[in-house]
């Protein structure tokens, strides 16, 4: 189940382009890439099993109602309309379609295809079966099967060895960090803080009760499944890089995906691991407007489930359209701002224990970081916006104040800062019995 969480067939694309964009240095890529797509995961997961919250909201609870109220919506239009649920189905047609029509159907055949992908989304979503979940519990693992083919003959036939390969500037000093960015946009930890609570259900269901119980079958099961999927990032990280023996840098991975079954296994072999991309993507789609719809409803109960899932449906298609270079970019400038908020909340929340939940540990450290992390979606907004001159203001002062903002770090000593901090003034409210 937690495998199943955290790996859809659109997180194979952002490997396979780190390792293009990495090239020689694609390892300690890759070390950075695994601690924000698959460390960081687990650890929402298990910040759920510690504190025994139900939701988004029950996480972000301790800095204040309205606070959580307002990450519970930017989690959720994220992972809805904003970026995750239009990436299923611009990853399905970059990986899929596209390859198969003439560049002057590039625009139309989205559009279409696009349209079809959300009613059928919609229409699985509406009539609330288990059908299309049951399908992928078939579909999932010939997929996975599929990939590791792919992989298993790229390492036998390697298109050519990485370190042959320049990295590009970015990942030709700072290639850890950029991993450790890049795996922002796999969109795992915020899913974590979302779903993570079926998981605990999961492991209550089984009868384990117990607080301590629960969080350690989490902690193993976690380990296993996030095991897995570190593996299967690596080697895609690993294919991106040799890649380059054969294909230029791609604009996105889904461009370098299909290039690369392509030259293994032809057309016919293309259109196969298309066809179930674009089915397991179609799942993940449904589960992330049926949460979606399902959360906006018991929250802001005015408007019944189907009406919000026909809101996001309609919402999807349209951001889908897009196309899947601009959503990404879009995704990233959004990613800048709440990834630093989800892991500065999934340490509190791992740690909550030892300061009993204070909720001043948690305002002073969240407030030192939501700071930066602002600028940090400003200064990565795409063009034209971000050369406006209110941003290239923000940009100014964010490298002249803020240490490390050069490397799109520019959270991390305000946040440590907001930490000591807060502990400082926590235990000094034991002390005086202030708590």
């Amino acid at each position: 189940m937690i495998f199943a969480l955290f790996f859809g067939a659109g997180n194979l694309i952002f490997p396979l382009h780190l390792g293009q964009l990495a090239g020689r240095n694609w390892l300690i890529a890759t070390i950075g890439f695994l601690i924000t797509g698959v460390l960081l995961p687990l650890f929402s997961v298990l910040a759920i099993a510690i504190t025994k919250t139900d939701d988004v909201y029950g996480i972000a609870k301790p800095v204040s109602n309205l606070f959580a109220t307002c990450f519970m919506i930017l989690i959720h239009l994220t992972l809805g309309i904003m970026c995750a649920s239009p990436r299923t189905a611009s990853v399905s047609y970059s990986v899929g379609i596209a390859p198969l029509l003439p560049s002057k159907w590039h625009n139309i055949g989205l559009v279409i295809f696009t349209a079809i992908y959300f009613i059928l989304t919609f229409i699985i979503a509406y009539n609330a079966g288990n059908i299309l979940e049951n399908l992928g519990k078939i579909l999932n693992p010939i997929f996975l099967v599929l990939l590791f083919l792919v992989i298993i003959i790229a390492l036998f036939k390697p298109l050519g060895n990485p370190a042959d390969f320049s990295a590009t500037a970015s990942y030709a000093h700072s290639a850890g960090v950029n991993g450790f960015l890049e795996g922002y946009n796999t969109i795992d930890a915020l899913a974590g803080i979302a779903f993570g609570v079926s998981v605990i259900s999961a492991v209550k269901s089984m009868g384990v009760t117990e607080k301590n119980e629960v969080a350690k079958i989490t902690a193993k099961s976690g380990f296993i499944a996030m095991t897995m999927i570190g593996i299967i990032y690596f080697l895609l990280i690993l294919l991106g890089a040799m890649s380059l023996g054969k294909f230029k840098v791609s604009a996105e991975g889904g461009k370098a995906f299909s290039q690369i079954v392509t030259y293994y296994g032809g057309t016919l072999g293309q259109i196969v691991l298309a066809s179930l991309v674009t089915l397991t993507c179609l799942t993940t789609a449904v589960g992330l407007v049926s949460s979606f719809a399902q959360d906006f409803h018991s929250h802001f109960g005015g408007l019944k489930y189907r009406k919000w899932l026909a809101i996001t449906c309609f919402a999807s298609f349209m951001t889908a359209n897009l196309g899947l270079e601009l959503i990404i970019k879009w995704t990233f400038a959004i990613l800048m701002f709440l990834y630093p908020i989800a892991m500065v909340l999934i340490i509190l929340a791992l740690f909550s224990p030892l300061f009993k939940g204070d909720h001043v540990v948690y305002k002073v450290s969240v407030v030192l970081t939501i700071i930066p992390a602002f600028m940090d979606l400003i200064a990565h907004l795409p063009a034209p916006i971000s050369e406006t001159s209110f941003c290239k203001m923000i940009i100014d002062i964010r490298l002249k104040y803020f240490p490390l903002s050069d490397i799109g770090l520019s959270w991390v000593f305000p946040t440590l800062l907001g930490i000591i901090i807060a502990t400082l003034v926590h235990v000094w409210r034991r002390k005086n019995n202030k708590i």
